[in-house]
């Protein structure tokens, strides 16, 4: 079992169903990075190498994606996004490898849940700065800051409906049914606004990838300005969702 094969570690670590985890796997897991994943989960699990190690290195990529971002020009943005799929990788390798050698803990499940918390601060403060153009206090640093702030913030909404439900002593899995609003026009609302996606807008790879865009668009003119547009949005997007995830929780019967 030292040196197993990627077919192996592939059908030990990722288990029937886990592309379906509707709230769970990114599409971009899904479409791709889910079929590379095993080959670098199976060189770990060779080395020696624990889960909780490999889900520091995702959130230092993470990290380190928001610092390169933070600065200009086109290769910075083209970095971003690489250091971000590489991100992704090692957040699908470190459940991989704790599936497979048995060593899924709770202190993994917080930390893989803290890496994305960071990851996706440092590549919103990071488009700020990129915006401002310098690393010096500014509007555009500020916007940054309130996008990350709201980012976190959904997740915040959504951790603690586990914290709550834990506290008040019910179970931690929520039916299909308790998620869906009580009131017929909100439900038609969060439908619609799934349906349109546009909080994916400050999720880690999605923003890479517009960002990439961006980037290529302020060449092309000679200025910030489709970084700066690119800025708006997100603190746009992430007031929103914060306000409306948060109507969306308490308007269903996922506290009860």
């Amino acid at each position: 079992m030292s040196k197993p094969s990627v077919t192996e570690v592939r059908a030990g670590g990722q288990p029937e169903g886990i592309k379906e985890r509707v709230n769970e796997e990114h599409w971009a897991g899904r479409l791709y990075m889910r079929d590379i994943s095993p080959y670098v989960s199976t060189v770990f699990i060779r080395l020696g190498v624990p889960p909780n190690p490999i889900t520091y290195l995702m959130m230092g990529f993470g990290v380190l994606a928001g610092v390169t971002l933070a600065f200009g020009g086109l290769w910075s943005a083209l970095l971003a996004f690489v250091l971000v799929q590489i991100y992704l990788l090692l957040d699908c390798s470190d459940g991989e490898v704790a599936r497979f050698t048995g060593r899924t803990s709770v202190a993994g499940i917080y930390l893989d849940r803290i890496g994305h918390y960071v990851s996706e601060i440092a590549l919103l403060i990071g488009l700020g700065i990129r915006a401002q153009g310098e690393l010096a206090p500014g509007g555009w640093v500020i916007a940054g800051m309130a996008a990350a702030i709201g980012a976190a913030l959904i997740k915040v909404e959504t951790d603690n409906v586990v914290v709550a439900r834990a506290k008040a002593g019910l179970p931690e899995k929520i039916s299909d049914a308790a998620m869906q609003p009580r009131s017929a026009g909100l439900s038609l609302a969060r439908k619609a606004a799934a349906a349109l996606r546009f909080h994916r807008v400050i999720q880690a790879v999605e923003l890479s990838i517009l960002v990439v865009g961006v980037a290529l668009v302020d060449v092309f003119r000679g200025d910030l300005l489709a970084t700066r547009f690119l800025v708006v949005a997100c603190v746009a997007v992430a007031a929103l969702q914060s306000v409306l995830h948060l109507v969306s929780v308490l308007a269903s019967r996922r506290l009860q």
